[in-house]
């Protein structure tokens, strides 16, 4: 899309106003919204300059005695919000330092770009694809305070196995899944396809190609939505919007969604596996059909990499306290830094679906989690 794609988007839409996004260092979204005759005023000169702000109000970023910053939209990113109830088109944005009209270098679409720059000087290819899938719970409430005399916190859920024995408006249907038994049941043990296929519908609504939804292993209604891979940076804007959106249709519902990685203590923890591959042209660099599982050199140096770099790349990956409670033995999620084909407990795993086809040759690594920054954890791995 471009500007005048985007522009032609505003004025088709009678939109009033325009969102401008961008996303911190921890990964959290945030905006500033402007009327749209603003945008239409100077299409070309406003798309250069964007939006100045405040950085020494974001977190980690800019000092108050250098806060100067600069918003700038990717036309390409346009969308009008499903949630508004004036009409309003979504722009993502990159984050640039006036001093020198560069991208940010605490900005991490920024760094995902530069990324991207860096796979393509590299020769070993040049497009990386890749195919997050970020796990979540949706709970009917939470509640929790830390005070200086007491500390307490509470989840409920009527798809929580531990609701068996609750007296709900005179009656208990009894219809829930067990502690690790919530991966794909029918309904009525499955009590969130309609919540998902809302948000599924106001995915597709903004761009977002879903492959499959459904319950995952957790009770307490754990799930997830697959949706089509893309290239990195794409592929991070559109996590990010997908968060967005469940988190949105969750509360239209009254209910609560969470990326945490390990809400409950004995139950299962919600991952955000990642599928990667790399390009040249449209050549799979992954694929071998003479090698042993259809995985080429490049594809096994990209296993080993990966491998090496395994604590480091988990410090981006798995930013937060609760991301190591996760990773437990006896659980589906990894717990050594080894791989492993079509085995869901090694940090990285090749997929025996479709084996020899060149087009699905790819690697998956199992370890990062859900309340990762996307920009920042697909920029590392790769």
């Amino acid at each position: 899309m471009s500007i005048k794609d985007a522009v032609k988007l505003i004025e088709e839409s009678e939109a009033r106003f325009v969102d401008l996004r961008f996303t911190d260092t921890k990964g959290k979204q945030h905006h500033f919204t402007i009327p749209a005759r603003i945008v239409l005023d100077d299409p070309e000169e406003w798309f250069e300059n964007g939006q100045a702000f405040d950085g020494s109000s974001i977190g980690g970023w800019k000092g108050i005695q250098a806060s100067d910053m600069q918003l700038r939209p990717d036309p390409a990113t346009a969308f009008i919000d499903p949630f508004f109830d004036d009409v309003t088109v979504v722009l993502t944005c990159d984050v640039i330092d006036p001093a020198n009209g560069q991208g940010y270098d605490r900005d991490p679409r920024s760094i995902a770009r530069r990324a991207e720059a860096y796979l393509k000087s590299s020769g070993i290819g040049d497009t990386a694809f890749f195919g997050p899938e970020p796990e979540f719970f949706v709970f009917d409430g939470v509640e929790f305070e830390t005070d200086m005399h007491k500390t307490r916190y509470e989840i409920t859920s009527e798809s929580g196995a531990w609701a068996s024995g609750l007296h709900l408006d005179g009656q208990n249907t009894g219809h829930r899944a067990g502690v690790k038994g919530g991966y794909a049941p029918v309904a009525p043990v499955d009590a969130g396809q309609d919540l998902r296929s809302a948000m599924v519908n106001i995915l597709e609504e903004i761009g977002i190609e879903v492959e499959v939804h459904h319950a995952e292993v957790g009770t307490g209604s754990q799930m997830e939505i697959g949706t089509r891979f893309s290239t990195l940076v794409e592929r991070a804007d559109w996590t990010q919007r997908m968060k967005y959106v469940i988190w949105n249709v969750a509360s239209a519902y009254g209910k609560t969604a969470t990326f945490m990685p390990k809400p409950f203590t004995d139950y299962a923890g919600s991952a955000m596996h990642t599928h990667m591959s790399l390009f040249e042209g449209d050549i799979n660099a992954f694929h071998d059909p003479d090698a042993e599982f259809s995985l080429s050199r490049t594809g096994q140096q990209f296993i080993a990499g990966i491998l090496t770099h395994a604590n480091e790349i988990s410090a981006v990956t798995n930013q937060w306290t609760n991301s190591y409670k996760r990773i437990l033995f006896g659980s589906e999620a990894p717990t050594a830094a080894t791989w492993g084909v079509s085995n869901r407990s090694a940090m990285v795993r090749v997929p025996t679906y479709r084996l020899g086809k060149a087009e699905s040759r790819r690697v998956e690594v199992r370890s990062p989690d859900s309340a990762c920054n996307p920009y920042l954890a697909l920029a590392v791995l790769l």
